[in-house]
């Protein structure tokens, strides 16, 4: 065994994946190439993930994950559950856009394996929808939003309220002039219906 295959992690080659998928494009990007890239065996490529589909799943995954990881830092803060969610749109919405607008190659490619991959977005917006629900269900408690809302259901129904500016299908608008005042008048739409009985915007 090589030096180069002793250090070979699931993380390199993911990385590798990456690089490979932006040159090639998924129709064309096999793991040949990303085994070439690494200056390694297909098969030691192999050993980490079992077979093509499983390479393709885990790179989406790990593609979806920086969002999701990203936002978790803003569920955490302990501060107005009010301004929270305001920046967990706006940091959703820049996020998907800076994807979309500084690597249109890679996302296009993305856009390709995210519907190949049904289960890894599925489990990508329940995890989106879970921050949500936790935003949502302290603001509750904190007196912020109304207490009658059921917050499971209201972190989804904001999530398809707001998806205009979140979901690749809308991705040509991202850049229109103007998108962002829309954006911010659906957000604050939303969050004069969340606020509780005598509270006054933020």
């Amino acid at each position: 065994m090589s030096p180069t295959t002793e250090t070979l992690t699931a993380e390199r080659i993911l990385e590798a994946t990456e690089e490979v998928l932006r040159r090639h494009g998924p129709a064309k990007a096999t793991v040949v190439d990303v085994a070439r890239a690494l200056g390694v065996s297909h098969g030691s490529v192999y050993r980490h993930f079992r077979t093509k589909a499983a390479l393709r799943e885990a790179v989406t995954q790990r593609w979806l994950d920086r969002t999701s990881g990203a936002l978790s830092a803003i569920v955490a803060q302990d501060r107005d559950p009010e301004a929270r969610l305001r920046e967990w749109l706006s940091a959703l919405f820049e996020a998907k856009r800076h994807k979309a607008g500084d690597d249109p190659e890679l996302f296009a490619t993305f856009s390709v394996l995210t519907g190949e991959n049904s289960r890894v977005v599925d489990q990508h917006i329940e995890d989106l929808t879970a921050q949500l629900t936790e935003i949502l269900r302290d603001g509750a408690v904190r007196g912020a939003f109304t207490p009658a809302l059921d917050p499971v259901v209201t972190a989804r129904a904001v999530f398809h309220a707001t998806g205009r500016f979140h979901d690749p299908a809308y991705a040509g608008e991202w850049g229109r002039p103007g998108i962002e005042a829309e954006f911010e008048a659906v957000v604050d739409l939303l969050l004069r219906g969340l606020r509780a009985a005598g509270r006054s915007g933020a």
